[in-house]
């Protein structure tokens, strides 16, 4: 089987794109970066580093030892297909994880968690059901679900519609802070699996299987899958935090594969000059992602460009150590190493 989908495939009709669904990443990094300028103005020398990462980090204390990390993110559109499968246990833990996955890269562990849940409609079954997800999410992670905002807003949000937004705060000891000045040409990438999409890619699943107009797709069990698509697509988010415990003190730093896959997630790990070589025959993209591209005609590239394609975390380590670690992490393995970048080139994915 191939890891990287069906090419030939691919290249029949008319490709499905992220920008064709409504999702166009490349505007949302021009705005992401006006964004971060405007927010330079707040920032005093308390803060350690602000937006860019993948959380911030802040000094509550300058003669203390500790640094707080914090992160907020949604779940997006993988909320249509819990309406659309009328589930709604699984989203807590989506965002929970997610945001717990996006303080790591700092070595930070959670402290407490806020939510925001936005409805048109307030019932009897949804909103209790996502927060029975969020509180077994935070219990597993040893984090207090302190907080949250349910707002009931009929003329923003429409029949079934709702929005699920998260808010995470965590600690690192200052001596164990994970930055990318820690990296080094030679470091070896070391992959953990995904468990599917996560929380990112959800606009393109639902303009190529046009599960709004019509849910069957959802509930039609696809072989490669062994269960439904609807259950393949809400596949929680998976949480790091256990695993990576035990090797923090052991690494240089990590990467959370979300939103723009490796191109997007890998630099702001890496140090200036630096670039990430990736090698893709080092696993096998799960069937999930090659039946979205053969179903959608996706091209090669932007499937690369849109999913983590079975990779929800990459960790950083010394090459000497990349034996001690992974033994620690099963199911782990060498997905490539860093190099000196060439000229404006961060991420390589070499075939």
């Amino acid at each position: 089987m191939s890891s990287r989908g069906n090419p030939q495939e691919s290249k029949v009709g008319t490709p499905t794109t992220y920008a064709g669904s409504g999702v166009n990443l490349d505007a949302a990094a021009r705005v992401k970066e006006q964004i971060k300028n405007i927010a330079a103005s707040t920032l005093g020398p308390r803060v350690i580093s602000g937006p860019g990462l993948f959380g911030g980090v802040f000094d509550p204390d300058p003669s203390g030892d500790s640094l707080l990390v914090s992160s907020t993110d949604g779940v997006g559109t993988k909320l249509k297909i819990a309406s659309a499968m009328g589930r709604y246990d699984t989203v807590g833990h989506d965002i929970v994880n997610h945001c717990v996955n996006d303080i790591l890269p700092a070595g930070a562990s959670p402290l407490f968690f806020l939510d925001y849940i936005g409805i048109a409609r307030v019932d009897d079954g949804r909103v209790p059901n996502i927060v029975k997800g969020l509180a077994k999410a935070c219990s597993n992670a040893g984090c207090a679900l302190i907080g949250g905002e349910t707002a009931t807003l009929p003329g923003l949000y429409h029949g079934d519609d709702f929005d699920l937004v998260g808010f995470i705060v965590g600690s690192v000891k200052k001596r164990d802070l994970l930055t990318s000045a820690n990296t080094r040409p030679g470091d070896m990438l070391i992959g953990l699996p995904s468990s599917g999409l996560h929380t990112n890619g959800y606009s393109l699943v639902r303009s190529i299987f046009g599960t709004d107009t019509d849910p069957k797709p959802l509930h039609e069990v696809v072989p490669a899958l062994g269960k439904t698509l609807g259950d393949a697509l809400l596949e929680p988010h998976r949480s790091y935090l256990n695993e990576l415990k035990p090797v923090l003190g052991k690494i240089k730093g990590m990467a959370h594969i979300t939103g723009g896959s490796f191109y997007k997630n890998l630099p702001r790990s890496l140090a200036g000059g630096l670039a990430a070589e990736i090698d893709l025959r080092s696993w096998t993209v799960p069937p999930l992602f090659q039946h979205i591209q053969q179903k959608g005609r996706v091209d090669e590239a932007e499937m690369w460009r849109v999913y983590n394609m079975g990779v929800g975390m990459i960790v950083i380590v010394a090459p000497e150590r990349a034996d001690e670690v992974r033994s620690q992490m099963p199911g782990s393995w060498v997905a490539g190493r860093v190099r000196a970048s060439s000229g404006n080139e961060q991420v390589v994915l070499k075939k």
